[in-house]
């Protein structure tokens, strides 16, 4: 039975509210599903509406799961007859009854991601397109002009002045009609062809009006165009459409999201109530009072400020540390630290970064600490495709005699090297006793593939063998750069220009500093060596199942989750927000960063720790950085900050981003910016555990040791872990403990 007593005010107004259009602006931590649940319960049971007649929209099938779980449990009956699902599987059970009379067969397919691309790259090939377009930006570019709802020929038309706007638009057409001739949508015409649909035959619309008389929207700051034109067509007649959403949350403009729906709600529909939830569950007050002051600078947004009756909580901290390495350090240790005194447990404390990039370092930091931790919505650093990819060029360069790499790249990017003449090559090198690369250069298999196949590998060949003349003379970072460049790696990568692209370039260049810092910490150091180091480190991915593990996660992929204890580091300006931001110079472009801030700070439940670093390496080169103008936001942290660092002001005033070179920064600084002593560790007079024995590692969890030699600077310990194998490690920092 519904119990109203439980809802505040506010709540209790926007369940009861059930004519008319209603927008619930429901701020974060503000119990706005509890609301959305409750009032649904409260048509049926309270209105006698029929569930029948209620539907209730999402934007993931485990929150519309929730949703009914949850209703059901308030009003016990009528929840199986509530349509409560995703847009596409709403306008998928629509199309299936009546997409017959917009001119497909009712039993269309529906082509997933795969299907889109392998549709593409047949497309490519066809129309003899730009070998330069990648199926990823056709299919991002077509997605992105369905969801503004703008034909093939009208994308043709504003793309006239542009080839390889034309090109792409000429493969949209292209792409349209091979999905007509196949009976089939993909994801995104589940929603086009439905407002189609609606527009086109009117008793369709009407008989849907009338099955859908009471309308919910969840997370409406987060529509775009076309998905806000199907919800307008539903909700016309009897204007009974509650939305509720938080424009201060609304973070997914690059997805195609359009705040421009939540703010100007009450221009399209007439007479609208607006509620607004304020009222923070989550939070205490201090953080939100950081978060009320970082927003409220926004000009684009609903008035409103979050506030709490919990107490006002630890203090905001904000730290200052003298670089990115300094910051990891600190923040790995303050992990440490806080779960030794039980303070909070791994589980408790995410990490969050405004890049997938930044997570390089904090994740060798946490490795340093034996702290396990798992990298949410993405993966671990070195598991990565571009890394691997670049990795994977470096040993080519280095020792080409490892076959796995030079297959992994000799069609990376692609160079018409197919698998059947890779599956030749390997076939020769086998029956030869010979690598896959001395394969490549041997003339007898090369005249056996043919002219064409042969210039091919010719080029790839001749490329790796250039850039490894210079190996020994050259620094590490100049091979690096040689490899992106030569290889046409990173063009390819800007070409594409979509997000994955730009983030994928964001991690080469963190790799790029990866090699940048190792040649500066060691002056005799090689490429060999250098790949040593990161095979070390990049074993970190066979981690234990254990859950207990501290959270990495960029604030896109933290939205709509909560935390007890927040890091957020890397607020610097150019970072956070971000240097192609700052550089566009356009202010709606500025608050949706801010948003992103807010977002950040609002996952926090007890705690908060922002930090920033005074210097930062970027794709080799060392910056000054200034601290982040969402910082500068919160007088009441930054003065605390600034009055510590009497030094800040000279970093963060006199200095910005503007380009200082690496040559530069040497005369700059006098000593580098990461202390290589931070990594040594005193050698252990004994251990207490021998050849034979279990022990117990944090990750690795139990195993026997089998092997133990005196390295001089510290034991190696060889132990077999049960259901991990063997893994080496350096006693003082494996921490292990003899069962």
């Amino acid at each position: 039975m519904i119990n109203l007593e439980t809802l505040n005010e506010n709540q209790r107004e926007a369940v009861c509210y059930t004519n008319g259009p209603l927008l619930i602006l429901a701020g974060a931590g503000s119990g706005k599903t509890r609301v959305v649940t409750h009032r649904i319960a409260y048509l049926i049971s309270r209105e006698n509406v029929k569930p029948y007649n209620v539907m209730a929209i999402t934007f993931t099938n485990k929150a519309a799961e929730e949703m009914k779980n949850r209703v059901n449990d308030i009003v016990g009956f009528g929840a199986d007859q509530i349509l409560i699902s995703t847009f596409h599987s709403a306008c998928l059970r629509i199309l299936r009854q009546h997409i017959d009379k917009i001119g497909y067969k009712n039993d269309f397919v529906i082509y997933d991601t795969d299907d889109s691309k392998s549709a593409i790259k047949l497309i490519i090939k066809k129309l003899e397109l730009d070998k330069k377009l990648k199926e990823r930006e056709i299919m991002s570019k077509i997605s992105k002009a369905k969801n503004d709802m703008i034909s093939a020929d009208e994308y043709l038309k504003y793309n006239e002045d542009d080839l390889r706007g034309r090109q792409i638009a000429h493969a949209y057409m292209e792409y349209e009609r091979m999905l007509k001739n196949n009976n089939a949508l993909d994801f995104d015409d589940l929603l086009l062809k439905t407002v189609e649909l609606f527009k086109r035959e009117k008793e369709v619309l009407l008989n849907y009006q009338e099955r859908f008389k009471y309308i919910h929207v969840d997370e409406y700051q987060d529509t775009n165009k076309v998905q806000f034109e199907f919800i307008k067509l539903l909700a016309a007649k009897y204007q009974n459409i509650c939305v509720v959403g938080d424009d201060d949350q609304s973070i997914y403009k690059f997805r195609g999201a359009d705040i421009t729906n939540i703010l100007n709600f009450e221009n399209v529909f007439k007479n609208t109530k607006v509620i607004k939830l304020e009222q923070n569950y989550r939070s205490t007050k201090n953080i939100l009072d950081a978060a009320n002051e970082v927003i409220k600078n926004n000009q684009e947004r609903k008035s409103k400020k979050l506030w709490t009756s919990k107490e006002e909580g630890e203090s905001i901290e904000y730290k200052i540390l003298d670089d990115e390495y300094k910051e990891a350090s600190y923040i790995a240790t303050e992990i440490a630290r806080m779960t030794e005194d039980g303070s909070y447990n791994y589980r408790d404390i995410a990490c969050l970064y405004r890049t997938n990039a930044q997570s390089r370092i904090i994740e060798e930091k946490l490795l340093l600490e034996n702290i396990p931790y798992k990298i949410v919505g993405g993966q671990n650093f070195y598991q990565r495709k571009e890394i691997k990819d670049i990795i994977a060029y470096l040993k080519t360069v280095d020792n080409a005699y490892d076959d796995l790499a030079v297959r992994r790249i000799i069609n990376v990017p692609k160079r018409g090297i197919g698998l059947t003449t890779i599956s030749k090559i390997q076939s020769y090198a086998d029956q030869g006793g010979i690598s896959f690369f001395d394969a490549c250069l041997d003339e007898r298999l090369l005249l056996s593939l043919g002219e064409r196949t042969s210039k091919k590998i010719n080029a790839f060949t001749y490329m790796i063998r250039k850039i490894r003349a210079g190996k020994d003379e050259d620094k590490i970072s100049d091979i690096f750069e040689k490899v992106i460049t030569e290889t046409g790696y990173e063009s390819e990568l800007k070409e594409e220009d979509t997000i994955e692209a730009q983030s994928r370039l964001e991690n080469i260049g963190e790799f790029f500093n990866k090699a940048v810092d190792f040649e500066e910490k060691n002056e005799k150091g090689n490429l060999s060596d250098f790949l040593s180091d990161v095979a070390l480190i990049a074993d970190i991915d066979n981690v234990s199942e254990d859950d207990n593990k501290v959270l990495l996660m960029t604030i896109h992929s933290a939205k709509g989750l909560e935390f007890p204890k927040v890091f957020l580091c890397g607020m610097e300006d150019n970072l956070f927000p971000s240097k192609m931001i700052l550089d566009m110079n356009d202010e709606r472009e500025l608050e949706e960063e801010r948003r992103l801030c807010y977002v950040a700070i609002t996952r926090a439940m007890q705690s908060i720790t922002m930090t920033s670093a005074r210097r930062r390496m970027l794709r080799g080169d060392i910056y000054l950085m200034k601290t982040s103008r969402f910082i500068r936001e919160i007088p009441s942290i930054y003065e605390k900050a600034s009055s510590a660092s009497q030094s800040r002001k000279s970093y963060d005033y006199k200095n910005d981003f503007s380009g200082i070179t690496t040559e530069k920064q040497r005369d700059a600084f006098k000593r580098k910016a990461f202390n290589p002593s931070d990594y040594k560790v005193e050698k252990l007079s004994a251990l207490s555990y021998g050849i034979g024995d279990k022990v117990k590692h944090i990750k690795f969890g139990i195993g026997t040791v089998k092997d133990i030699k005196d390295g001089g600077r510290d034991f190696e310990v060889t132990v077999d872990f049960e259901g991990k194998g063997e893994k080496k490690m350096f006693a003082s920092f494996a921490k292990l403990v003899k069962l």
